[in-house]
């Protein structure tokens, strides 16, 4: 008898007063083909409410897309809330207009990956895949 394994969780959403969601739509969308469970949060999200979305959901990941240039903000908000709820094991990766010079401090506030435009979908979905156990 062979055991379904559960598909990997993740939220994805806007946080911010950024108004462009395409990319993150099509995020959601390579995420959900690929037989993962996706939850979308919507525009206009708070990192408030997307940590309380991801902890009532149980997800593995919080994808993020920022656009507004509030990405040293609100990536270690979102942290820093997870932090505080003591759900720190789920990993926070995002994408948007992000300058170079500010990967390294995302990164190092504990921002699993950054994917900027132009990127391959698949390098999001490998990367996700990536974080089964």
């Amino acid at each position: 008898m062979t055991v379904a394994t559960k598909p990997i969780r993740v939220l994805v959403g806007k946080v911010g007063l950024d108004g462009h969601d395409r990319g993150i739509k099509l995020v959601a969308r390579a995420l959900r083909d690929a037989g993962m469970e996706v939850i979308y949060t919507g525009l206009h999200q708070t990192p408030e409410q997307v940590v309380n979305t991801a902890i009532q959901e149980d997800v593995k990941a919080i994808g993020l897309s920022v656009l507004s240039g509030a990405h040293n903000y609100l990536f270690p908000r979102v942290l820093e809330l997870l932090k505080g709820h003591g759900a720190e094991e789920i990993v926070v990766f995002g994408g948007g207009i992000i300058p170079d010079e500010d990967v390294p401090r995302l990164k190092a506030a504990g921002v699993r990956a950054l994917f900027t435009p132009g990127k391959p979908m698949n390098e999001i979905v490998d990367f996700v895949k990536g974080l089964r156990p």
